[in-house]
């Protein structure tokens, strides 16, 4: 886990604005010697409790937290205004933050009669995993995988849009292709949600018997942190982002061995793991 508790920081402003971009190496494709910068989004883990009772884990951007919290407790009915939020405060921890959120008896009270009917939830990224270990979890360092040849990048955005059957029929649909070694879009699967499609693309490369580590993974959507949870469990080897990763992503591939690449729209594919 990399939430460290020991390192808990209670801190006053509750809405401070986000951050500065970080700064992060990386290594184009055309120039690998040549060590280059990109100023990458944060993420953190945020936690939120009402009244002490867990409620949801979610990957945001670290600005404008309490702005957040309001928003979410409105927007997802917990309270039915901000007149029941009595207090907020947040306790600040390595990649993660907890906010613990006073609110009315009635709110709560509704709160968790409505937990009781819940039989799950539909909701994206973290949403409803009730630890920050669960959202920053211990995960297995993988063996390290040689990265995918250039060539193998040549018109790539055009080959992945081929690929996608549905998506040229009706859009609105995000996809995870598997490329084999010889750089060949061997699977493509599709999903209104770009988890989903991640989760396709491992089953079927699984039922297959493939071995995911001979070739490389593509995502079109943004290479969330969860999805570099998958990836590691899966033991993919490479992923590869048509959309920049944020530098916490960054940072977990590294740590575990994941080679991780970004392809933007005009300048050559980006090596941002390994460093």
């Amino acid at each position: 886990m990399l939430c460290q508790v020991e390192q808990a920081d209670v801190r006053s402003d509750t809405n401070a604005p986000a951050p500065k971009p970080l700064n992060v190496n990386f290594r184009e494709y055309d120039n690998a010697a040549s060590v280059c910068q990109a100023a990458l989004a944060s993420e953190i883990a945020l936690a939120i409790t009402y009244n002490g009772l867990s409620q949801a884990v979610m990957m945001v951007s670290p600005g404008n937290l309490e702005d957040f919290i309001r928003g979410f407790s409105v927007s997802n009915d917990i309270v039915a205004d901000q007149s029941e939020i009595y207090d907020l405060r947040l306790t600040h921890f390595d990649q993660a933050v907890q906010a613990d959120v006073q609110i009315s008896s009635r709110a709560f009270w509704a709160l968790k009669n409505h937990r009781r009917q819940m039989a799950g939830t539909s909701g994206c990224g973290l949403c409803g995993v009730e630890a920050l270990e669960q959202a920053l979890p211990k995960l297995d360092i993988l063996d390290p995988v040689p990265l995918p040849p250039a060539e193998h990048f040549i018109d790539i955005r055009n080959r992945i849009e081929q690929a996608q059957q549905m998506a040229r029929s009706s859009g609105a649909l995000h996809a995870a292709l598997y490329f084999d070694s010889e750089g060949n879009a061997l699977i493509c699967r599709e999903d209104i949600g770009r988890h989903n499609a991640l989760d396709k693309l491992i089953g079927a490369l699984q039922h297959a018997g493939i071995d995911s580590r001979c070739g490389f993974t593509v995502v079109t959507s943004r290479c969330s942190l969860e999805l570099i949870h998958k990836a590691v469990r899966a033991r993919l080897g490479t992923l590869v982002s048509l959309s920049a990763p944020t530098a916490l992503t960054v940072q977990w591939a590294i740590k575990h061995r994941l080679n991780l690449i970004h392809v933007p729209h005009r300048n050559a594919p980006r090596i941002y793991s390994p460093a």
